[in-house]
């Protein structure tokens, strides 16, 4: 059956599909989503539209649309969706479960290697080749965001993607509450409730938000990483950057880069870094605990609403909320790139970062330019007798 011949089908109408179907295709999906979230849409779109004609793609294209005005991570918000319409709520649990699965077994393996207390040369040198290739990627990130943000209307904006930058930079743990701060901003601005005046707030509100930390540490941090992270995978960086590194000094900077490439190398959502935490705070059990936290709140806003996401497409408050946050994450992305480069340690792995931001440049090509930067660290440790930090 083709897309087109679904034209117009209600959920009503969908097809029910038997569970085994539904591990089987999102668990290939999680198998090989190599690439990031353009990637896992691509993918699920050929699955469920074009070549199974299980969805049209015009409802496929709003829910795309409303998973990127939520919180979290929005490519496992629209896998679960998809899951849910064709095959209800247990389709939604076990293909979000397949979904994610085989990327975050994968990075429980490479975190088992890299934190131990003699970590394999390979691990190592994997980790720091992909490593120095993170801070372009997550700097080529940004900018593409900002572009698609804020080129048409450079306007206060401008303001909250300062606010986001400079709070990861100088409060890391607290950027959260920035982020919460300039979406209620932006919403009380276009309520006619607040002026231009009130968007210096984002940068003071982190002297009052200590009160996070009385909160099981990990459980914060995670539920930071899948309840309250705007503008893609990106953002979970700072989020856990100032807890992993800082706050609790779970991981060295040069580990938290290496977890933040271990997520870009793995397939599957890259908000399953926090699993690399949570290994480094407490072992398999902190791992599975972020894990399980970082992904509850996807599956269950969209279990619970996901026949409201047109709804809160058209709504002018969500709307509003998002235009405040979406720049304020952008520009946390920006900032956590300096603390991230703290884990550059070596002049290797300072070539491997220019040539990868070059890459980027050139050939847009994130995951392409991280495996090239993991092949560097190898060939520089095993060929070259490079020193690669511990």
């Amino acid at each position: 059956m083709t897309a087109g011949r679904v034209a117009g089908r209600t959920q009503s109408d969908a097809p029910r599909v038997p569970l085994s179907r539904v591990v089987r295709e999102w668990g290939r999906i999680g198998i090989v989503g190599f690439g990031g979230p353009p990637a896992h849409v691509a993918l699920l779109r050929e699955l469920v539209v074009d070549r199974r004609g299980w969805i049209d793609s015009r409802e496929f294209e709003d829910a795309n649309a409303a998973c990127q005005l939520l919180p979290g991570p929005a490519s496992t918000q629209l896998a679960i969706y998809c899951a849910r319409r064709v095959a209800g709520d247990a389709g939604a649990v076990l293909g979000g479960v397949a979904f994610i699965l085989p990327g975050l077994v994968m990075i429980l393996a490479l975190a088992a290697g890299s934190l131990a207390s003699s970590p394999p040369t390979w691990i190592v040198a994997l980790a720091a080749g992909a490593g120095a290739a993170v801070v372009p990627v997550v700097l080529h990130a940004a900018w593409t965001l900002a572009r698609a943000s804020l080129v048409r209307r450079l306007d206060h904006r401008l303001l909250y993607l300062v606010a986001g930058a400079v709070a990861t930079v100088l409060v890391g743990p607290f950027v959260v509450v920035v982020l919460l701060a300039c979406g209620v901003i932006e919403l009380l601005v276009r309520r006619g409730r607040g002026s231009l005046a009130v968007h210096v707030w984002p940068f003071l509100v982190p002297l009052g938000a200590y009160g996070a930390s009385e909160l099981p540490a990990l459980a914060w941090t995670a539920l930071k990483v899948g309840a309250l992270s705007y503008g893609g995978g990106f953002v979970i960086i700072p989020l856990m950057q100032g807890d992993a590194v800082d706050a609790y000094a779970w991981m060295s900077q040069a580990e938290f880069l290496d977890a933040v490439a271990f997520g870009q190398l793995t397939p599957g959502p890259v908000v399953q870094t926090v699993a690399v935490v949570g290994y480094a705070a407490a072992g398999l059990g902190g791992a599975l605990l972020a894990a399980l936290i970082a992904f509850l709140p996807s599956f269950l806003v969209v279990t619970l609403g996901g026949r409201r996401f047109d709804a809160l497409r058209s709504s002018p408050r969500a709307r509003a909320f998002l235009d405040g946050a979406g720049p304020a994450a952008i520009g946390a992305i920006a900032g956590a790139a300096v603390p991230l480069a703290d884990g550059i340690t070596e002049v290797w792995m300072v070539a491997v970062a220019i040539v990868a931001a070059a890459a980027l440049v050139l050939r847009r090509a994130p995951i392409v330019v991280l495996l090239a930067g993991a092949i560097a660290g190898l060939i520089g440790v095993l060929l070259l007798g490079f020193a690669v930090p511990r």
